[in-house]
C-alpha cells in the first residue's frame, strides 16, 4: 500500500496543473493517468488568453511560445441560423490578445515536465483507476490496475477527479449528475491544408448543416455537426455520403475529401453538458469535466478545467501542508468557481437551443433553415464594434480568471 497527500486521478489538463501547483507548494502529489502516453487526438486543443496569462506566471510562456502553434485573433460567434459575428480578440486587455492553437499534447508534455521538476511531483502513466477506498464514512484514496494488469492502493489525504466527462471516480463516488441535454454530436476528422486556404478558425453551414474548421498549419481540424444519436444511422450510409455532405457544405473541399476514406478516420465526440450539485464528499473532490461536462462551444472547457486546478490548489495546499484537510476547504473551491461555470453553461444551453438546434432540426442535406435577419444582438455589436470586447472576453478570458498562487510563481529563467 502507497501513500501520498494529494491523488490527482486523471492526467488531462486540470490534473496536470493542480499537480504541478500544489508540488510547488511542497505538497507531495501524484498523478495517475490511465494512457501509456499523452497523444489522443481531437481533444481540446484551445489554450485561451487566461491560460497563457496563468503559464506566464508559471513561468512556463516562453516555453510556451517556442512550441508549434497557430494564433486565433478572430472569433466567428454564431447568432441565429445563418448568421455569425466575427469578434475581434485584439479588443482584450492584458499581453495576450489571442487565442493559441496546440495539441493538447504538448501543453500536457509541458506541465509534466515542469512538474518533474519538483521533489513532491510524481507522475504515473498507464495506471488506471478502479475504484475507491473508503474509511468511516471518509474517501481515504483508490484502487488501481497498473499498465502490467496488477492490482494496488494508494491512500490520500485527498482525492481529487480530474478524468473527465466519462469520470470513472464520480461514478464510484455516488455524487448526483444534473443532466441538461445537447442537440448534436461531433464528427471530429482531418482534411490536408494548402497555403491559399482560409486560415484560423471558420464556419461553414448549408441546409440542416454546420462545418467548423481549426487551421493547424498543414491541415484542418474538421468538426461536423450531426443531431445527437444519429451517429449509427449515418455511418450505415456509407462514407461517399458523408464525403458528398462535406463536399456540398464546403465546396473548396471537395478535391481532397477523399483522404477521409474510412470511418476510422471519422472520430465521434458524443457531446454533453451536465453538473454535479456536489462536487465534494469527505476526502474526495471533483474538478473540471468531471464536476461540470461542457459543450465543446467556443473550446471553454479545457480554460474553465484548468482555472479550477488552479483555485483548488489555492484553497487545499496549506490544508494539506499542515495535515488537517476539512469538508470545508473542498466547499469553498466548488464556491468559488460555481458561478463562472453555471454562467458559462447557461450561456452554451442558449446556443445549443437558438443557433445549433434549427440547423440539425431537419434532415441532413433537406431543407434546413435558411439564413435569417441579424438578431439586434448581431446588428448592435456590428454598429458598435467596441461592444465585441465583451464576448471576447467572456470567451478568451472568462468570468472569473484565476491567478497562479505566489508559492506557485516563477521567473522564465528558472
Amino acid at each position: 500500500m502507497q501513500r501520498t497527500d494529494c491523488c490527482v486521478v486523471g492526467g488531462g489538463p486540470a490534473g496536470m496543473m493542480l499537480g504541478l501547483v500544489l508540488a510547488r507548494a511542497g505538497v507531495p502529489v501524484t498523478v495517475l493517468e490511465k494512457h501509456d502516453d499523452f497523444l489522443r487526438d481531437f481533444r481540446g486543443d484551445t489554450v485561451h488568453a487566461s491560460t497563457l496569462k496563468l503559464l506566464d506566471e508559471l513561468g512556463l510562456g516562453e516555453r510556451f511560445a517556442a512550441m508549434p502553434h497557430r494564433v486565433l485573433q478572430r472569433l466567428h460567434v454564431p447568432l441565429t441560423v445563418g448568421t455569425s459575428l466575427v469578434v475581434d480578440l485584439g479588443l482584450l486587455p492584458g499581453p495576450h490578445k489571442h487565442i493559441a492553437m496546440v495539441p493538447q499534447w504538448d501543453l500536457l508534455d509541458l506541465l509534466a515536465d515542469a512538474g518533474r521538476r519538483e521533489p513532491s511531483f510524481t507522475l504515473r502513466m498507464g495506471v488506471e483507476v478502479t475504484g475507491l477506498l473508503r474509511e468511516h464514512g471518509r474517501v481515504v484514496g483508490v484502487r488501481y490496475r497498473d499498465a502490467n494488469g496488477r492490482d494496488g492502493e494508494l491512500r490520500a489525504a485527498v482525492t481529487v477527479a480530474c478524468d473527465g466527462r466519462t469520470s470513472a471516480v464520480r461514478s464510484a463516488s455516488g455524487l448526483r449528475v444534473r443532466e441538461f441535454g445537447a442537440p448534436l454530436d461531433i464528427w471530429w476528422f482531418r482534411l490536408p491544408r494548402r497555403e491559399v486556404d482560409v486560415q484560423g478558425f471558420n464556419l461553414w453551414e448549408g441546409d440542416g448543416a454546420r462545418l467548423v474548421g481549426i487551421d493547424r498549419g498543414s491541415y484542418f481540424q474538421l468538426g461536423f455537426q450531426i443531431r445527437k444519436g444519429s451517429d449509427a444511422r449515418l455511418r450505415a450510409e456509407g462514407i461517399e455520403a458523408f464525403q458528398r455532405r462535406i463536399a456540398a457544405l464546403a465546396p473548396e473541399f471537395a478535391d481532397r475529401i477523399g483522404a477521409v476514406d474510412s470511418w476510422d478516420d471519422v472520430k465521434l465526440l458524443t457531446v454533453r453538458l451536465d453538473r454535479m450539485p456536489r462536487w465534494f464528499d469527505p476526502g474526495l473532490l471533483c474538478i473540471g469535466d468531471a464536476a461540470h461536462a461542457m459543450s465543446p462551444i467556443a473550446g471553454v472547457g479545457i480554460n474553465l478545467a484548468i482555472q479550477d486546478a488552479v483555485a483548488t490548489a489555492r484553497y487545499l495546499a496549506a490544508p494539506l501542508r499542515r495535515g488537517d484537510v476539512r469538508l470545508g476547504d473542498l466547499v469553498r473551491v466548488q464556491v468559488r468557481r460555481w458561478a463562472p461555470t453555471c454562467v458559462t453553461q447557461s450561456l452554451q444551453q442558449l446556443v445549443h437551443r437558438h443557433v445549433i438546434q434549427p440547423v440539425l432540426a431537419g434532415e441532413l442535406g433537406q431543407g434546413g433553415s435558411g439564413p435569417r435577419r441579424p438578431s439586434r444582438l448581431a446588428r448592435l455589436l456590428r454598429r458598435y464594434p467596441r461592444l465585441q470586447a465583451i464576448p471576447a472576453y467572456v470567451v478568451a478570458i472568462g468570468l472569473l480568471p484565476e491567478h497562479a498562487p505566489s508559492f506557485a510563481r516563477r521567473s522564465s529563467s528558472s
